[in-house]
């Protein structure tokens, strides 16, 4: 398996494979199901997850996540891709109940047993999670793919959600951003960034909980469209504009080095593209920085409205104007 390189066989690997986000909303446009009237989160503003309501005092959470190998470990791989996935309920304030496989997998030109290396890391990642994996789906494809469909359930009054955040409140980051970038750069070398490794593998259980515990309403998880996409859907979805100290955000050992020597994902500079109508850079970031700031990443932290104990403040948010013209990020 050692001599097997899986992010060869693919085009992209982990979240930056995503659909650009422009293209992406514009062809689910109008496509918005209201038949349901206990629908609490569907595709109104592109939320991490769906919430249903079941009964009085609990509500489903809904989500599912899949990508091509970021990393030439079929083991890592696949805890990371089920961090991922989980992520979506933890982003929504929930607790998975029970998650299920998908699986794409070119059966011809890789052996089925790191096709059971992959498993074995999503389900060692579950049960970290405490819940069992229950099924799966599995096709045949030119491209592994390895992802998980997740379930939880959550108190619909402790549901936290993407179209809530208020002005004058900060904004906590849980995770460093930068593991893009060095994904990038482990394709290209083969080196391995063990600091992303442990960041994209880490569970964003404990800071979902200090989240609820400390009383936040909104909040997303920073994964295909970097910090600045996910920060800008946020904004335009509350109706509010964001303050962003480029000096506090955290970042990934070794990615700003990794950032200088050239490893930029297609995605992340996609992502800027989008994003770019819709800051103000009075910072003054070079475009490398920009870049840095919409890295794509994989299985990245939680972007929440307000101070959450242990986790470090980047910015705030501020009242937005609602005109086109006016930018919903000010990078300061």
């Amino acid at each position: 398996m050692t001599d097997i390189l899986l992010t060869s066989f693919a085009a992209g690997g982990g979240c930056a494979c995503k659909i650009p986000p422009g293209e992406l909303e514009s062809a689910v446009e109008g496509l918005i199901g209201k038949a349901d009237p206990n629908v609490l989160v569907g595709l109104d503003d592109g939320d991490d997850a769906a919430a249903v309501k079941i009964q009085d005092g609990l509500a489903v959470i809904s989500t599912a996540d899949f990508f091509t190998p970021m990393l030439n470990d079929p083991y890592d791989w696949g805890r990371v891709a089920a961090a991922n996935a989980l992520s979506d309920v933890y982003a929504m304030g929930g607790t998975p109940v029970t998650a299920i496989n998908l699986v794409g997998w070119p059966r011809e030109v890789l052996p089925l047993d790191i096709l059971r290396e992959v498993l074995r890391g999503g389900m060692d990642v579950a049960t970290q999670a405490g819940i069992s994996v229950t099924g799966g789906h599995s096709i045949t494809s030119p491209e592994p793919i390895y992802g998980m469909a997740a379930t939880g359930i959550v108190a619909p009054e402790k549901l936290m959600r993407n179209d809530s955040a208020e002005a004058g409140l900060p904004i906590t980051l849980t995770k460093p951003i930068g593991v893009g970038i060095l994904n990038n750069k482990h394709k290209a070398t083969g080196e391995v960034s063990q600091a992303a490794v442990d960041s994209m593998t880490a569970l964003n259980r404990d800071a979902s909980r200090a989240a609820v515990e400390a009383g936040i309403s909104a909040a997303t998880d920073v994964t295909g469209f970097g910090l600045l996409g996910h920060l800008y859907k946020m904004m335009r979805a509350s109706g509010v504009a964001a303050e962003l100290d480029f000096s506090a955000v955290p970042t990934v050992e070794g990615a700003k080095e990794a950032l200088a020597e050239g490893f930029i994902p297609g995605g992340s500079r996609r992502n800027l593209d989008w994003v770019h109508p819709h800051i103000t850079n009075e910072a003054g970031l070079s475009e490398e920085e920009l870049v840095f700031l919409a890295d794509a990443q994989t299985s990245g932290g939680l972007l929440l409205i307000g101070e959450v104990p242990g986790y470090p403040v980047i910015g705030r948010t501020v009242a937005h104007d609602g005109s086109e013209d006016s930018a919903f990020i000010t990078i300061k």
